[in-house]
Parts: C-alpha cells; sequence; structure tokens
C-alpha cells in the first residue's frame, strides 16, 4: 500500500488532516474495483481542507444586506485532486458517519466544456437525482472555465471525506465547494484570493447547483478563522474582520434532526417575500424602477438603501414603510401590480402566497440585532453582559419563526435552552436557512447543561442529537499540500 508524504504545505496541526493523510491509501481501497485506481502512485497529490460553519447570528438576513457573525466549526471537508490524462472528471465521495455507501460520479470533460451557460448546467443536473451532488462540485470547474477562463483538458480525479453533517444547517455544502475549488485552483496554478473563491462559490450553488444561498457560508468557509466570529456584511461580501470569542463563553451546535435544505420551498418563499416587499416599498420611495434582462426581474436605482433591506433604520421602517406592507400576499396578485423583484436567483410563484411582511422586517431588525451582538464582543463586555447576547439570540429566532423558517424539534430545543435550571446556557437561535437543522446555543465554556439538553431531546424525541463544538481555520488559512506517493 502507498504511504504519503507532505511534500509543500502544512497540517496547521489539525489531526483531522493528519487522520485523512494517513488513511488515504486505505480510503481508496474502500471504493469498488474500478475505482480502486483513482490516483495514479507516480503523480502528486494536492490536498485541501475547508470547515462546516455555525450562524451565530445573522442567517437569513445576508441575502438583505445584514452584518452576520459566523463561526467556523471543527468538522471539515478534505478533498485529495489529482490531474491524469484520462479526460474525464471522476469524483468519489466516501461514506459519512451514518454509514451510506460511497457516491461515484464521472463525465467527459469534453461535456462541461460543452456547458455554454450555467442554465444548461443546471438542467443536466437536476434531471438526474443521483448525481445531483456532483453538481457542487462539477459546478466549480464550470464557474472556473466561464468567470476565469481555466481550460481543463486533461483528466481530474477527486476524492471527498466529509465530517460536516449534511441537512443539519452547518453548511456542508460551502464546505465541500470551497475545498474543491481550492483543490482545482491549486492544481491548475490558478491565483484566488480568498473572497473571489467565496463569491466563486456562491455562483456555483447558486447557477449551476440551484439553491439560492447567500454569501456568508462559502466567506466562513474559505475566511474563517479557528475561535473568531466572521464579521461579514453581506454588501455584498465585505468582510469586516474577525471577531474574538471570549475564553469564558462557548458556543454550540445542537442538531434537531429535522432535516435542513437551503433549496427547501420555505427558504426560498421566504427569501423571495423580502425582495417583494423591497420592490413594494421602492415603489411608495419614488425610486426608478427598469425591467432587467431576465424576465420577471428588476432593477432599482437605490443611492439611499443600495438595494438591501438592512440599510433602513427601525425608526424609518416602522414609521414610513411597515404599515404599507401585507402580510400575506399571492405572487400573481404581486406580479400584476409590481412585475418583479431585483433577486437574481428566485422568482415569484404565482401561485404561492408569500409572508410579505414579517419576511421584509426581519433582516431590518436582524442587522441591528447583530450589531448590537458585536459591539459587546468587541467592547470585552461580553462576560458581564451574556444574558444580553442570549436574548438577542432569543429574539432572532423568534423572528425566524414569525417568519415561517421554525420546526418543532429547533423550538424545542430553544425552549429546553430557555428553562434550563443550571444558569451555565445564555441563549439559543435556529441557524441558517431555518425549518429544521441545527441550534445554536451560548453559555458558559465548559458548560455540562449542553450534554443534559442533548439527554432531555433524546427522552421526549427518541432522536440522538449531535452535539456540535469546537472551531478551526477556513480554507484560506489552511492553504493546499502537495503529497508524494
Amino acid at each position: 500500500m502507498d504511504q504519503y508524504e507532505i511534500i509543500s504545505g502544512s497540517t496547521h496541526g489539525l489531526s483531522d488532516t493528519g487522520d485523512f493523510i494517513d488513511s488515504l491509501d486505505r480510503l481508496v481501497a474502500s471504493l469498488p474495483n474500478d475505482w480502486r485506481s483513482l490516483f495514479k502512485s507516480e503523480r502528486e497529490l494536492i490536498v485541501t481542507r475547508a470547515p462546516g460553519r455555525l450562524d451565530v447570528m445573522g442567517g437569513i438576513a445576508d441575502y438583505s444586506g445584514s452584518l452576520v457573525l459566523q463561526l467556523p466549526i471543527q468538522a471539515a471537508v478534505h478533498v485529495a485532486l489529482q490531474r491524469n490524462e484520462s479526460r474525464r472528471l471522476r469524483i468519489a465521495s466516501l461514506p459519512d458517519a451514518s454509514g451510506s455507501h460511497a457516491r461515484l460520479f464521472e463525465m467527459e470533460l469534453s461535456e462541461i466544456r460543452q456547458f455554454r451557460d450555467y442554465e444548461s448546467a443546471r438542467t443536466r443536473f437536476a434531471a438526474d437525482f443521483e448525481s445531483h451532488w456532483a453538481a457542487y462540485v462539477a459546478g466549480a470547474l464550470l464557474v472556473l472555465s466561464l468567470e476565469r477562463n481555466c481550460v481543463f483538458e486533461d483528466g481530474i480525479s477527486i476524492l471527498i471525506k466529509s465530517a460536516v453533517p449534511e441537512g443539519k444547517g452547518v453548511s456542508s455544502s460551502a464546505a465541500l465547494e470551497v475545498a474543491s475549488m481550492q483543490g482545482l485552483a491549486a492544481a491548475y496554478e490558478t491565483k484566488i484570493c480568498a473572497r473571489e473563491l467565496a463569491l466563486l462559490c456562491q455562483q456555483a450553488e447558486n447557477l449551476v447547483v440551484g439553491a439560492p444561498c447567500g454569501v456568508m457560508d462559502q466567506m466562513t468557509a474559505s475566511c474563517g478563522e479557528a475561535n473568531h466570529l466572521l464579521e461579514l456584511l453581506c454588501q455584498p461580501a465585505d468582510l469586516q474582520g474577525v471577531v474574538a470569542f471570549p475564553e469564558e463563553l462557548e458556543v454550540w451546535g445542537l442538531d434537531s434532526g429535522i432535516r435542513h435544505s437551503i433549496s427547501g420551498s420555505d427558504y426560498r418563499t421566504v427569501r423571495t417575500a423580502a425582495f417583494m416587499g423591497y420592490r413594494i416599498i421602492a415603489d411608495r420611495a419614488g425610486l426608478e424602477v427598469r425591467p432587467a434582462e431576465s424576465p420577471g426581474h428588476l432593477q432599482i436605482d437605490d443611492p439611499k438603501w443600495k438595494g438591501y433591506l438592512a440599510n433602513f433604520t427601525l425608526e424609518e421602517f416602522e414609521t414610513q414603510y411597515a404599515t404599507i406592507l401585507p402580510a400575506q400576499m399571492s405572487g400573481a396578485e404581486f406580479l400584476k401590480v409590481y412585475g418583479g423583484i431585483t433577486d437574481g436567483v428566485t422568482e415569484v410563484d404565482p401561485g404561492r402566497d408569500y409572508p410579505v411582511l414579517a419576511a421584509t422586517r426581519h433582516p431590518v431588525y436582524e442587522n441591528a440585532r447583530v450589531r448590537s451582538f458585536a459591539e459587546i464582543l468587541r467592547g470585552g463586555q461580553a462576560v458581564d453582559h451574556a444574558r444580553v447576547l442570549g436574548d438577542l439570540m432569543y429574539q432572532s429566532h423568534e423572528s425566524y419563526s414569525q417568519c415561517g423558517l421554525g420546526s418543532d424539534g429547533t423550538d424545542r430545543i430553544v425552549d429546553l435552552v430557555r428553562r434550563s435550571a443550571g444558569g451555565d446556557l445564555y441563549g439559543a437561535k435556529i441557524t441558517g436557512g431555518g425549518s429544521g437543522g441545527t441550534v445554536a446555543i451560548l453559555g458558559r465554556r465548559g458548560s455540562d447543561e449542553i450534554k443534559m439538553i442533548a439527554a432531555r431531546y433524546r427522552e421526549e424525541t427518541g432522536y440522538e442529537p449531535t452535539v456540535i463544538s469546537g472551531s478551526s481555520p477556513g480554507a484560506n488559512t489552511f492553504g493546499y499540500l502537495k503529497l508524494q506517493a
């Protein structure tokens, strides 16, 4: 069996990376027979790593320009990549902790070169449910081809091992995209800065996968720093820096067992509703509205708010605009009156009802909450004001619920934290796109109360929740490794 040595780069002391390298040959040997020659021993390997993220504050307000605070978690995706002469893309994704089978995908690279636009690629992957997962990786090739003029003519073999749980709202997809694109850029000697890498990965998810995510997930996977909150102003991706998390406090994630999907109808509905609200406000404010190239989409000249709901003040929103927004509005009625929205990755469905007021109000208030949270952390007052931080998280969770993005499981976990008797837990909120997934919980570092909450949830539901803890650096800090057998 081959053993690999590092000839360039560093593991940064990350034990999961060391384990991945040590087990590479065994992992390849676990694949079906015709995949066990995935890598050639005479060629060097590129290894990259990107973590998932825990959404501490900001969440779905990212697409409305909010400030967000995101923690890169310990769990990460590792990608091993090698160029060869096959002229084929071969991707093997290893089983996760649930014991699922390895997922395998291959296609001629010439097929990717034949895609003239993102829509044709999205249609191709959407038509095959079994291989749709591969769009996250193949999409990275297409984006690099169309946006950076990269030419992929020789073959590419990719092995993926992810410790980031899927469907839990901790951004396994962004970690996969970032690790894959960083590996491709390294293998083809294409220099891409961390911010641009994140934006290109967002394009892959929006335009090839077809999921209307904001950019905070990819930015955290790319630019995050261990034990710090990434502070990102999503207009569209203005990195403000990082905020150190106090040693006395800790944030955990507790998995509800309810599968979350960024492409699910609830998230899409709320996102669309927020842009509907902005369009209605633009009409009242007298902003110039013009048709965009895509049918059903508009351009709005907005020098004051720059197109972002997060730039409204609370007073301005409540006194001037909240009263003109309907609580619910059908897509057909909206399109008849207003024509379309400015969001480039969602469309108004005439047959659907939208929670316009709640979805529009959420980013206005969430941005204010996130700024208060960040100011307390930067002011060195986090320990003394831990319950204030917790209250901000509770408010954020309630706002999610008003938008329709709650779930029985996540609501119950938040309620258990509220009622915890030990006094070590200060606040909790649903993370990411909502409608299931993981709850972020703030508490005293090392507290056993998180285990008690998990045990109580297991007793009530029969589901064994995963406790997500720890932090690790983003892909930019990690860089990439070159290995030689």
